[in-house]
């Protein structure tokens, strides 16, 4: 059992002590904790106790630049109320806004604290409960606090969002309607074994850089350098990559850059087909949610004649490329796969999807490219009513 499975068993099991300072000394002391102000915390895990009458409470929890130090890992709090211990994920993927001293909140400026009452208790149809902790921190870690932290500016301060929602035409309904069956004539053509014969090609090139780099701890800068080995435009900036990763063996050393904020990382224009292909990669032996794409950016590319989404996967564990797999957005597994983030990218937004992660897993062991054209097609006019 994790050790963070443990801390959920221990709180559960001190229900009714009903003293929040008694209950974190028991918990500082069993697991160990650190402890940093109000918070305790380990390599695991950390955690503010609080206490109240019931199991709502709008007392101020923590700074959001002592949270940002802990986003990394599950930040729990623990509510001690007279009949029960609740615990409530509180990483800033879990909060509405920040409510106290923050008029002065930027993206460069981290000001202001969070209420009890800030700390949001379902996200997309998930209940914030410790059942449900594991799967609420894959999809967070996708996002992160870089990710979060415009959200939270825009909310707290109630600035005009920059974002632009797509705005779908009956012209560009029928063609974005018509994706599933563009993307099935894909697959199944000699144009997708071409397309997977490239991306493989550059795979087995940089096979070796590929596995140094899936040991890098961080998940966004390893995706990053994994995918810009495969599909990175600047060959210059390629061979710094791996002249980095062949001298340190980690990300130290590494070129600073910024991949764009595109959809896909490699566009390939066949006859009768305009395809991107987003490169994703998935560490085996990590649970892990990726990221997927922004819902209205989607829509505008799907808007584009003769436009397919493609995915393809590398499978790395820590010695080889287990597998690639190349799939269309609305491949049946995939498709079911789907979180959608609505309006977490903010209000001017359809919003962001992920995608589970041992479900990505399965594919890569087992692909399969069936397209389900129905239930894709009514995916799509869920979308375009958001």
């Amino acid at each position: 059992m994790s050790k963070l499975h443990r801390l959920l068993e221990t709180i559960t099991s001190y229900d009714c002590i009903n003293d929040k300072t008694k209950l974190s000394a028991l918990v500082a002391q069993e697991f160990e904790l650190t402890k940093d102000r109000s918070v305790y915390y380990c390599e695991d895990f950390a955690i503010r106790f609080s206490s109240a009458a019931g199991p709502s409470f709008s007392n101020t929890v923590i700074s959001l630049s002592n949270l940002k130090k802990v986003d990394h890992i599950p930040f729990l709090v623990c509510l001690v109320t007279p009949t029960k211990n609740h615990l409530l994920l509180a990483n800033t993927t879990f909060l509405r806004k920040i409510s106290h001293s923050s008029q002065q909140l930027r993206c460069d400026n981290i000001k202001g604290s969070f209420n009890g009452s800030d700390i949001i208790r379902e996200l997309e149809g998930i209940d914030n409960i410790p059942v449900n902790i594991d799967r609420l921190f894959s999809i967070h870690a996708s996002i992160g606090f870089e990710g979060n932290l415009p959200r939270l500016v825009e909310w707290t301060n109630n600035i005009t969002p920059t974002g632009k929602k797509f705005i779908v035409t009956p012209e560009a309904k029928k063609v974005i309607l018509e994706a599933p069956a563009r993307a099935a004539r894909l697959v199944s053509s000699a144009d997708a074994e071409t397309l997977k014969r490239e991306l493989d090609d550059k795979v087995e090139r940089y096979k070796n850089e590929i596995i140094v780099a899936a040991l890098i701890e961080n998940v966004n800068v390893r995706g990053r350098i994994i995918e810009y080995l495969i599909a990175g435009a600047d060959e210059n900036l390629r061979q710094q990559i791996i002249l980095a990763l062949q001298e340190k063996g980690d990300a130290k050393g590494l070129p600073a850059f910024k991949t764009d904020n595109t959809l896909g990382d490699y566009q390939r224009i066949f006859e009768n087909y305009f395809t991107e292909t987003d490169v994703k990669t998935k560490i085996m032996v990590l649970s892990s949610n990726p990221k997927a794409y922004n819902l209205d950016k989607i829509l505008e590319f799907l808007a584009t004649e003769k436009s397919v989404f493609m995915f393809y996967f590398v499978g790395v564990d820590l010695t080889q490329i287990v597998n690639t797999v190349l799939v269309s957005m609305f491949q049946a597994d995939l498709l079911h796969a789907t979180i959608l983030l609505k309006h977490w990218a903010g209000r001017n937004s359809r919003g962001v999807s992920q995608f589970e992660g041992k479900k990505i897993s399965d594919l890569i062991l087992k692909p399969r490219a069936n397209i389900g054209c129905q239930e894709a097609t009514e995916f799509l006019e869920r979308l375009i009513a958001l």
